[in-house]
């Protein structure tokens, strides 16, 4: 049982092995062992970022972490970088972005569905002021959040330099004319898809258009979690 919540004086958390108190949360140092209303034993730390974008509100599906993390190794984001996201979704890919960029980097995060895109804000501000509290250093503030049909973005397109993009959208064909001349000269643009048919129609696309892209690789990540227990 994993169970996300903020902490506030009066509150209680409640979970499947019982109630605790918010209050005999307060104060403790993460890694402490407490016990809820029914002797179940909780063990109490601070969310990793993968933890967090699983645990999260959500609206649309999110990008895994296992896939943002392929994501990242191939677009080979790093810190000062300027990167495109399309599809703010839940915020799981713009948080990840915005760690590999640094705080002399900027995401720019474009969403078409005016809930995604406060879900996504309200999801990257939360997880901002967690960290505010247990960390010496700041999350930084480099995540733009635009609501716009990315379509519709060629003029904004003009005056950014792109050293990547990330394509999280139903028809990420529709946006590849907008980015392409944004994105410098070797940069990498990675697709996130959900099934093979629309990696499919993206490369028919890109043919037919005659669009300048060259696909190198089309990857699926696995991911096989194991229990290991006494005979």
């Amino acid at each position: 049982v994993k169970v996300l919540c903020r902490l506030a004086a009066e509150a209680v958390l409640s979970s499947p092995v019982g109630v605790l108190p918010h209050r005999d949360i307060i104060g403790q140092l993460p890694g402490q062992m407490l016990r809820t209303s029914v002797g179940a034993r909780l063990l109490v730390r601070r969310p990793s970022l993968d933890e967090y974008v699983l645990l999260m509100p959500r609206g649309p599906t999110i990008a895994y972490p296992k896939d943002i993390s392929a994501v990242l190794t191939m677009t080979d984001i790093h810190p000062g970088d300027t990167v495109l996201e399309t599809g703010s979704g839940s915020g799981a890919m713009s948080l990840f972005l915005s760690r590999a960029v640094g705080p002399e980097g900027r995401v720019l995060s474009y969403e078409i569905r005016e809930d995604h895109h406060s879900l996504a804000k309200k999801n990257y501000r939360h997880w901002r002021s967690a960290w505010a509290i247990g960390h010496k250093d700041k999350w930084p503030d480099n995540v733009e959040f635009i609501l716009k049909d990315i379509s519709t973005a060629a003029a904004d397109m003009k005056s950014v330099t792109l050293d990547a993009v990330v394509l999280d959208m139903l028809n990420p064909q529709c946006a590849l004319p907008v980015v392409h001349p944004s994105l410098k000269q070797g940069g990498v643009c990675a697709v996130y898809l959900a099934n093979i048919t629309q990696v499919i129609d993206l490369l028919d696309r890109i043919r037919i258009c005659k669009l300048p892209f060259l696909c190198e690789r089309i990857i699926e990540v696995t991911h096989r979690s194991w229990s290991v227990l006494p005979a």
